[in-house]
């Protein structure tokens, strides 16, 4: 009876992990609904939240509870055949701590894939100093002009100054010292 038990885990966690993976890709998952609502009040409300992270996927995903059924069957079966580990008492526990493992393994694999994929376009503004930029419009004494620097391949502008006040020309080739801000402090290159 246990190992029966087992194998409608193993295969009920197979299945699901299949017809997901056709449905997903048959059916695409796309939504569509229509609908409006107008409430006249004055006024402003803002929500929202802040993540440090990406998007990524939870314990409680379902890719990740199938893994974890699909492997209490799997490690069920394997250690009910097992003489030593064949009584119920000790396979459950065995086969729970097994199937938590690759579901662990599971969540880790994902998140490290997503992690990867799921990049921003976004400059990261601790790495520019060091960098060398042009100028795109010229920098009037203690006043601002315009850099254009390229980091990880992508070409970005931003608003500059010269560290030391001084004007620079248009066209000339500086390095960024610091941010301030969202100002970029820079210094002509010798």
């Amino acid at each position: 009876m246990t190992t029966l038990f087992y194998a409608v885990c193993l295969v009920v966690g197979l299945l699901f992990t299949l017809i997901s993976a056709v449905a997903g890709h048959v059916f695409g998952g796309g939504h569509d609904v229509a609908g409006g609502q107008d409430i006249g009040t004055g006024g402003h409300a803002e929500a929202g939240f802040d993540d440090a992270g990406i998007p990524g996927i939870s314990f409680f995903s379902p890719v990740v509870l199938a893994s974890f059924i699909t492997a209490f069957g799997g490690f069920g079966i394997l250690f009910t055949d097992i003489p030593a580990t064949s009584d119920v008492w000790l396979s459950a526990p065995l086969s729970i701590v097994g199937a938590l493992l690759v579901a662990l393994g599971v969540l880790a694999l994902f998140n490290a894939i997503f992690r990867r994929t799921q990049s921003s376009s976004e400059s990261h503004i601790a790495s520019v100093v060091g960098l060398p930029a042009s100028l795109m419009s010229p920098i009037p004494e203690n006043g601002v002009g315009e850099i254009a620097y390229v980091q990880a391949s992508t070409r970005y502008t931003a608003p500059a100054r010269a560290e030391k006040g001084v004007a620079l020309a248009m066209g000339q080739t500086v390095r960024i010292t610091r941010v301030v801000g969202t100002q970029f402090f820079v210094e002509p290159i010798a």
